[in-house]
């Protein structure tokens, strides 16, 4: 066997033996995003997958969206993208990247608990951007965007 293909062999399989040990590292130079559960940057190493998840919203099984309140549609979001993540053999405590769109910020910050709440439940820790926009999808008023590794 040549010199060069047994270094490069023994590189893979160097490569191999680490793969399943993902690292996150989370950056906050402050505290004061821990009130609203999130940080500022999440540095992955090590990744053997990475999942992008399209925005879920309140949108039934059959493709309805609701017309439910703000509080309604942000518990069935969350839900939404609990399924997307975990079907796809994903756990939520490894979500690095979370965006929150919303047609009001107003009314998602009286319910911004139940997100909260999730996020601790799963022990998440990610980079968020929370977005008013003038409209989503038909009668949609919050949707969730995310990025999960492992």
């Amino acid at each position: 066997m040549r010199p060069e293909r047994t270094a490069k062999v023994a590189a893979d399989e160097s490569l191999v033996s680490k793969k399943n040990n993902m690292e996150k590292r989370i950056i906050n130079p402050w505290q004061w995003q821990d009130q609203r559960s999130y940080v500022q940057a999440v540095e992955v190493r090590q990744v053997e997958s990475t999942l992008y998840c399209a925005g879920q919203a309140a949108v039934e099984a059959d493709g309805t969206s609701s017309t439910g309140n703000m509080k309604t549609q942000l518990q069935l979001a969350i839900q939404n993208l609990e399924q997307v993540i975990t079907e796809a053999g994903y756990e939520c405590k490894n979500i690095v990247r979370l965006n929150i769109l919303t047609t009001s910020s107003t009314e998602l910050f009286t319910c911004f608990d139940l997100l909260q709440e999730w996020v601790a439940r799963h022990g998440i820790q990610q980079a968020s951007t929370v977005c008013e926009v003038t409209g989503l999808f038909e009668t949609l008023k919050v949707e969730l965007e995310a990025t999960a590794v492992r």
